[in-house]
């Protein structure tokens, strides 16, 4: 015979009802960035600090270059927290622009040639990076950020731009405007603006064909490689100001 103070649900805790017990509530998935974010940002890193650091770089190359290490530190540190993983991965992938162009505009500017090569300094870093779980985000900002720089790179070497390009670098800045009216006359013909439509629309393909996958990776390549086309723009008007 069962004693009247036993439970049915559990025979061996005779004291204990388990249909009192609150419901334990699930632990909260953390909620990964929505996709535009990621855009958003990478566009960021693409368009605005670049001409903060284009102004450092000139006066203070080695600050520049130093800031380098702290941008790896910062990423490295948010990527230890699940919650700011994706945004540390981002800034990783960051420090590797920021350190490519701290070291070409600082002590290389004077030579075109060593633009891309230097700029291509992180190649190994987001080749690790892609083999590797966590590390795509940024991986890919890089390449995309590296590729729109290629792009840029290209539109230099077809419209025979590379002479003003040393010329800008090696004059003091009150002859700037002299040698920036005689590019302009060559990047206004026929050529340079079927060079300009051309490469625009190859760089649009490609950014907007990264958007097409719902991965975070593909957001950071296609923000960096569009917001490209607004660094390009706004550096050209910036050449046309100065005139």
């Amino acid at each position: 015979m069962q004693s009247p103070s036993s439970s049915p649900l559990n025979p061996r805790l005779p004291w204990l009802n388990v249909s009192e017990l609150a419901p334990i509530a699930p632990v909260p998935a953390l909620c990964p960035p929505k996709l535009w974010h990621i855009f958003a940002a990478a566009a960021f890193l693409v368009s605005i600090p670049v001409f903060f650091q284009a102004s450092l770089v000139r006066q203070q190359p080695l600050l520049s270059l130093l800031l380098s290490a702290m941008w790896v530190a910062l990423g490295w540190k948010l990527r230890q927290r699940p919650k700011f993983e994706v945004w540390g991965d981002l800034l990783l992938g960051f420090s590797w622009s920021w350190l490519a162009g701290s070291i070409y505009w600082g002590w290389w500017r004077w030579e075109p040639l060593y633009h891309l090569p230097i700029e291509s300094i992180g190649i190994p870093f987001a080749l690790w990076g892609m083999r590797r779980k966590g590390y795509a985000v940024g991986s890919l900002f890089y390449l995309g950020s590296l590729f729109g720089t290629a792009i840029g790179d290209l539109y230099f070497y077809l419209t025979d731009l590379i002479p003003y390009w040393r010329q800008v670098m090696e004059v003091s800045p009150s002859l700037a405007p002299v040698i920036l009216q005689n590019a302009l006359t060559r990047v206004q013909t026929p050529w340079g603006i079927g060079c300009a439509i051309a490469l625009g629309s190859l760089l649009t393909l490609v950014g907007i064909a990264a958007l097409q996958k719902r991965q975070a990776s593909s957001w950071a390549f296609g923000g960096a490689v569009l917001s490209t086309i607004v660094v390009e723009g706004l550096f050209a008007l910036a050449a046309a100001f100065a005139l």
